[in-house]
């Protein structure tokens, strides 16, 4: 009850003290409702803070063995799914029933249906070597108490074995022959033999050891510095700068190689691109740390595929309309960079997309993930499962010819692509952003439109992209 004795001195009357205690009291308890809802207010604020705290932790978390996958861990994206989760889940999962778009039954689930008894594999018979190489004959012989009353010996091959020789460091002595001439005059003159031309003029380099040092360095990723050590143990000591100077002489003199192998491949139909950062040390007027690139075109017909590497400091979308300058082709693939998209609109050139680099994203995801729950897929698991049905389609096409593989697309990889979409879109909302999966949805979502094209052109193969 409220106390009225303090109002006694002034005056007021019972029922007037009554009104002000109970305004007072009211007054009181509208503070204290209003310090409560700060006090809430408060506490959600620090709860979504805490919240935002813990998804930037997981995100980091992510992003870490992110770096660590990709420093120490394998670089194959096969077998990412769990040996329990099938390859047609994906199809499963989106309407809780199997895909019925194809009427024959899948021979993988067959493999995998652990109802079934399975098969024994059939070893595989080991390819022969190439009939190109060149072959010796070694003789195992009888000894002649073993041959002693035969009536005849013969040989079989039982075995072949692959040889090498290995590495073999000589020095060719170049012997010009002159010949001396005396004139009219009784005047001694010389001629010389005509010495063939080399490469790079005035080197002790060979054309083969030329040969070999292109080779290791470009198709065997060996460093000079290695070649030297291996030169140097086979009794060459050729420094690496030396192997420097040679491979940079070498270069201009193949340019007007390179220029019509680039003719060739601006001739090509099907063009591919992809971009990639290098580190340049001691560029004039350049920071060793910035961000350098090679630009990589590919293309030409079956058995003629002609690749360029360009180097370029920037980035731009100027780089692609340069590279693309005499491109005569319709169609061009790349990854989702976006500076591919005006020079390929100006040229009125069909953009393809690579669904392997979305696959690519997936499988970061799948490969960041903690361990999940036993039986239940991660998104990014579903996600790559759609993909794989797609590869899988093609691989079963791949002998038929450009009209039927065509109508296969039509027939079953466009339901597939629009099953796939739609699950895609359902899932984005749901999967937390600056998360590996979410982005992979993303880039998905963004590219579909240069991802789907080849099934709505005719003349166009599979796009892979391996870059």
């Amino acid at each position: 009850m409220p106390d009225f004795t303090r109002f006694a001195a002034t005056g007021l009357s019972t029922p007037d003290a009554m009104m002000v205690a109970l305004f007072e009291q009211q007054k009181m308890l509208s503070e204290k409702e209003e310090q409560l809802a700060e006090s809430h207010s408060l506490l959600q604020n620090h709860e979504a803070r805490l919240a935002n705290q813990q998804a930037l932790i997981a995100v980091l978390e992510e992003r870490l063995r992110l770096m660590q996958q990709r420093q120490f861990g394998s670089k194959s994206e096969k077998n990412l799914l769990q040996d329990d989760w099938l390859a047609d889940e994906a199809e499963t999962l989106v309407d809780g029933k199997p895909d019925s778009d194809d009427g024959e039954i899948d021979p993988d689930d067959e493999q995998k249906d652990p109802g079934k008894q399975k098969k024994p594999r059939k070893k595989k018979a080991r390819k022969g070597f190439s009939a190109d190489l060149p072959r010796i004959q070694r003789f195992i012989t009888l000894s002649d108490e073993e041959r002693e009353g035969a009536l005849e010996t013969f040989f079989v091959k039982v075995k072949e074995e692959l040889d090498i020789i290995p590495a073999q460091v000589q020095v060719i002595e170049i012997m010009q022959e002159k010949a001396v001439f005396l004139d009219e005059h009784g005047e001694r003159s010389l001629k010389a033999a005509e010495r063939p031309a080399h490469p790079i003029g005035r080197s002790v380099a060979s054309i083969n050891l030329l040969a070999w040092v292109v080779i290791a360095k470009y198709a065997d990723a060996l460093p000079l510095y290695r070649l030297e050590k291996i030169l140097a143990r086979y009794g060459g000591e050729i420094t690496r700068t030396t192997l420097a100077n040679w491979i940079i002489r070498l270069s201009v003199t193949v340019q007007p190689l390179l220029r019509r192998l680039e003719a060739q491949l601006m001739k090509a139909d099907y063009l591919q691109g992809d971009e990639t950062r290098l580190q340049v040390l001691k560029e004039p007027g350049m920071a060793a740390t910035g961000d350098k690139w090679i630009w990589l075109l590919r293309g030409g017909p079956p058995g003629k595929t002609v690749v360029s590497f360009n180097y370029d400091k920037s980035r731009g979308g100027a780089v692609v309309e340069r590279l693309l300058e005499h491109f005569t082709g319709n169609y061009f693939q790349s990854d989702g960079y976006s500076g591919y998209d005006k020079p390929c609109a100006a040229k009125k050139v069909v953009h393809l997309g690579c669904w392997d680099h979305a696959r690519r994203k997936v499988a970061e995801a799948i490969k960041t993930h903690t361990t999940p729950d036993k039986g239940k897929p991660s998104v990014a698991m579903v996600m790559l499962s759609h993909i794989n049905a797609l590869y899988r389609l093609e691989r079963e096409w791949s002998d038929l010819d450009d009209d039927e593989r065509w109508k296969e697309r039509q027939k079953k990889a466009i339901p597939k692509l629009a099953k796939f979409k739609l699950w895609l879109e359902q899932k984005q909302p749901t999967v937390a952003k600056d998360t590996l999966t979410r982005k992979a949805i993303n880039y998905t979502l963004n590219q579909w439109e240069h991802l789907v094209r080849y099934c709505e052109w005719h003349r166009t193969r599979m796009p892979t992209c391996n870059m």
